[in-house]
């Protein structure tokens, strides 16, 4: 039922109640509203108390602790004051010092000074002493020579100018001895130098007209099937013949002549290694700079395994066993070296059983001959690696691969300080000696020609930033392959200048020597 309905439905003393009753509600809510009011100003009285009590409690702890940052800032101001205080202290202190140690110094160097003083002080005093005493001693010996001169003149009756002239007589007598003594001397020399240039001359002209037998044992010559493949082996530009030359440091001669290529190079394996290598790229038909260095090295793995096949055939023809695998394989290297023209390796095989047959017939053990004989001549695969004869340097090898003490004797002293108490070296003493002395067994030029080719790569091989060093064209020419890295374009042109200017100093060599150094740089990348 609505409000708007009550009087109609309450009549009398009800509609009095309630309007009573409503009133009463009013003023309990009023009363209420003033109440809660009043609660809720008390509240915020005590909220704002509360705030204003913590504003002043913060605003309190603020000001102590800002007190408290100006004191301890002033106290650090006052530790760094007192530290730069100290420490100008300190420096102060040893400003003193020093200013005392110089003084103390100073007051050293003039007592030493005034010492120094008095001692010349006293020496020109005995200078002059000595001098007047020598004044003194010259006058008196000035005298007596002059009394000698007149005791002279009356004993021997002749006056001054005789006398001269008989001195002189005898010092010519003895300057035509001196001088007819060094007329012999430099004589002499002079034989001895027109020998020496004699002997110099006749060798340069044997090497340089000893064509055909240079030709032989340093070129090597390869069949192609058609004068077209020369083109090929050229490249374009001639790359591919120059990237062939600088991975086997020998000389590709390509001329009119069909059919044939020409490989030249003073080294025998490094000649081989080309022949082959060449042979299989003219059968693959692929030239090309790449291919040929994969040819070329895959080529050398294989010269490797040869020569050391080679090594180990030697040791079984001649019965000697138990050598290490590097004394093998220089073994097999002899097999591409020559000494005067005659092959090291037969050389050295022939001197095995020579002493070995000698030692059966003297009574010794043959077997250990065969050995001192096979490895006589080791040194010589390894001259080129080290310095000194032949001799050392096998002895060392041997006596490095704990060789018997005969063995290394032999390789040591065959040439020479051979003793009665060393049997097996005056055997193979005597065996190499037969070996050699057989009709065309040696020939001096070509030893002296490859020694020669060796010397120039040495030299060149030996200055800084070079990689590789290759004689050619039998000595007239090197080619010197720097590192890229190590040396510039500058630098370069003086490492080719160091050398020529070594080879003046320390070869003697007919005619000219080209000196080519050859700097290549190399960018690779993969694409992946």
């Amino acid at each position: 039922m609505l409000l708007a309905d009550l009087p109609l439905a309450l009549t009398g003393g009800d509609a009095t109640l309630v309007i009573g009753i409503a009133a009463a509600a009013a003023v309990m809510t009023f009363v209420l509203v003033k109440f809660l009011d009043h609660l809720r100003r008390r509240d915020a009285e005590r909220d704002s108390q509360e705030i204003v009590a913590r504003a002043e409690r913060e605003v309190e702890n603020r000001r102590k602790e800002a007190e408290l940052e100006l004191k301890e800032a002033a106290l650090q101001q006052k530790a760094e004051g007192e530290k730069e205080l100290r420490k100008l202290r300190r420096e102060l202190h040893e400003r003193e010092r020093m200013l005392d140690r110089r003084q103390d110094t100073l007051e050293k160097q003039a007592d030493q000074l005034q010492k120094q003083e008095k001692i010349v002080e006293g020496t020109q005093r005995k200078l002059t002493e000595r001098i007047q005493d020598a004044d003194k001693r010259k006058d008196e010996l000035s005298k007596l020579v002059d009394l000698q001169r007149q005791t002279l003149h009356e004993l021997s009756g002749l006056s001054r100018e005789e006398a001269t002239s008989r001195l002189l007589e005898l010092l010519e007598t003895q300057l035509r001895r001196e001088s007819g003594a060094l007329v012999m001397k430099y004589e002499k020399q002079a034989a001895e130098t027109c020998d020496q240039k004699a002997r110099e001359v006749l060798l340069t002209s044997l090497q340089r007209y000893a064509a055909a037998h240079t030709a032989e044992t340093t070129t090597s010559t390869i069949d192609i099937p058609n004068d077209e493949m020369k083109g090929r082996i050229i490249g374009r530009e001639g790359r591919n013949i120059r990237a062939f030359e600088k991975a086997t440091g020998v000389d590709v001669i390509i001329d009119d002549t069909p059919g044939v290529v020409i490989v030249s190079g003073f080294d025998m394996i490094r000649r081989e290694i080309a022949r082959i290598s060449l042979d299989k790229l003219i059968a693959d038909g692929r030239i090309h700079p790449s291919r040929i260095e994969e040819i070329v090295t895959a080529t050398q793995r294989e010269m490797d395994r040869h020569i050391q096949k080679l090594g180990t055939e030697a040791c079984q023809e001649v019965d000697v066993h138990g050598l290490h695998e590097r004394i093998i394989h220089l073994l097999g290297r002899l097999r591409f070296r020559t000494s005067y023209s005659q092959n090291v390796l037969r050389h050295s095989i022939e001197v095995a059983f020579v002493a070995g047959m000698l030692a059966d017939e003297m009574g010794l053990d043959g077997a250990l001959a065969r050995r001192c004989g096979l490895l006589h001549d080791i040194g010589k695969a390894a001259d080129h690696e080290a310095e000194g004869g032949h001799p050392k340097i096998g002895a060392d090898l041997l006596k490095r691969y704990s060789e018997s003490n005969d063995v290394i004797r032999a390789a040591a002293d065959h040439h020479e300080n051979l003793r009665v108490d060393r049997p097996y070296t005056a055997i193979v003493a005597a065996a190499d000696a037969c070996s050699a002395s057989r009709p065309g067994a040696r020939r001096e030029t070509l030893e002296r020609y490859v020694k020669r080719m060796e010397e120039l790569e040495s030299i060149a091989g030996s200055f800084s930033g070079v990689e590789q060093a290759f004689a050619i064209q039998a000595g007239r020419e090197l080619r010197v392959i720097v590192s890229s890295k190590d040396t510039s374009d500058e630098s370069a042109a003086k490492v080719c200048r160091d050398i020529v200017k070594a080879f003046e100093e320390r070869l003697t060599y007919p005619g000219e020597i080209k000196v080519t150094v050859l700097r290549e740089t190399r960018h690779t990348e993969m694409a992946r």
